[in-house]
């Protein structure tokens, strides 16, 4: 197997009004047998710096190593990786043992080690009874699968998926997610992966870099991610629902340190009390996830709505949303700003009602509201 290095790549496009920078300076170091997802908004970028590792695309600036040897040079089938891609790829003519065969073939192969690899991959992919079959016979899933196999048998350093289950129903693809983790576990082999889902990057990743413009964010583990994210950018992409933010200015009072908006004031809790004396009266966001705030009503969900609570005064439910398993409740404060609780399986609240709201202030992020929106705690 092999790491991955991606040292200040750069990625430009000529267009009519100026160039435009799909990757810029983008650095990121991926180690061997490592599950890295890069995950972000479409036009951020991630899909160009896989395309870059592939040789797909050509460089800028920069420079890329595959297993410690830089390949800036190296045509892509000599960079010892393989693709999967969201289409699939896949020979419509051919039947599924030749489509996973024949980059066996073209590398020149023996019949021998080509059957006994397609079907070491057939058997570890579940797909045995179908290598007599072309495309056209298959639903979504199998195709992957397929298109997966083709990648397995050639064991390459490096596996590259370009968002390869965005085509797939939401069932098949949480199916599939647990087949790829677990494909990666008895493969121990590197994956560099590409998504557009959080969800999907939460589960797959031993590590998520979040892109936005060309660049990476954050790049760490999914749950350091999620409970410390360093923008408020990050903060508002991971998550789901995503996380609700407000507007104000640090203060305090009486010692103590305190969020102050139009139509609310939060008491923030004594770690906060040196950052916010720091900064009183700047301007920041404050943000807290939809799991953290709790309605009077509605307290059997993740929070209890008893302990740790700080009140937020009186709001609206202005919509109810029952998901089976909780209850998402759409509030509006005073001012007319949206807030998003989630509640228990089990709510006794109803649109147009007025609902005492409290938050877990253990739970907040401060964000800065100019530049990138910094993590100020």
């Amino acid at each position: 197997m092999a790491s991955v290095k991606l040292q200040q790549v750069t990625k430009r496009y000529s267009a009519k009004r100026g160039d435009v920078w799909a990757v810029r300076d983008l650095s990121i170091d991926v180690a061997d047998r490592e599950f890295m997802v890069l995950v972000g908004p479409s036009g951020c970028g991630k899909t160009t710096a896989l395309r870059l590792t592939a040789g797909l695309e050509s460089l800028d600036g920069g420079s890329i190593e595959i297993g410690g040897s830089v390949v800036d040079e190296v045509a892509p089938k000599d960079r010892d990786i393989a693709m999967v891609f969201q289409d699939y790829a896949l020979y419509p003519h051919m039947t599924v043992f030749k489509n996973m065969a024949f980059g066996l073939k073209m590398r020149g192969a023996g019949r021998a080690e080509i059957r006994r690899s397609v079907d070491e991959a057939a058997r570890l992919l579940n797909i045995e009874g179908l290598l007599e079959r072309k495309p056209s016979a298959l639903s979504g899933g199998e195709c992957q699968r397929v298109a997966l196999g083709r990648a397995i048998v050639r064991r390459p350093r490096v596996f590259l998926f370009d968002e390869p289950l965005s085509n797939l129903d939401a069932q098949l693809r949480t199916q599939m997610r647990t087949e790829i983790k677990e494909l990666h576990r008895k493969l121990e082999t590197t994956i560099v992966y590409v998504t557009h889902d959080q969800e999907e990057a939460m589960t797959l990743g031993d590590r998520i870099a979040v892109m936005q413009d060309g660049a990476i964010r954050q790049c760490d583990t999914p749950l350091e991610v999620y409970q410390r994210p360093s923008s408020r950018f990050v903060a508002g992409f991971i998550g789901s629902p995503t996380m609700n933010f407000l507007e104000g200015r640090l203060a305090m009072e009486r010692e103590s340190p305190l969020f102050v908006g139009e139509a609310i004031r939060v008491a923030l809790p004594n770690s906060l009390r040196t950052t916010v004396a720091e900064a009183v009266g700047s301007a920041v966001s404050l943000g807290v996830r939809p799991e953290h705030l709790s309605v009077e009503g509605a307290r059997d969900g993740t929070t209890d709505g008893s302990a740790g609570l700080t009140g937020m005064g009186e709001m609206t439910v202005h919509a109810v949303e029952p998901l089976g398993n909780a209850t998402n409740l759409h509030l509006l404060t005073s001012r007319g700003d949206r807030l998003l609780a989630r509640g228990g399986s089990v709510v006794s609240v109803s649109v147009g009602q007025t609902v005492s709201a409290g938050l877990d202030a253990g739970h907040v992020h401060l964000f800065s509201s100019d530049g990138q929106g910094e993590r100020l705690s």
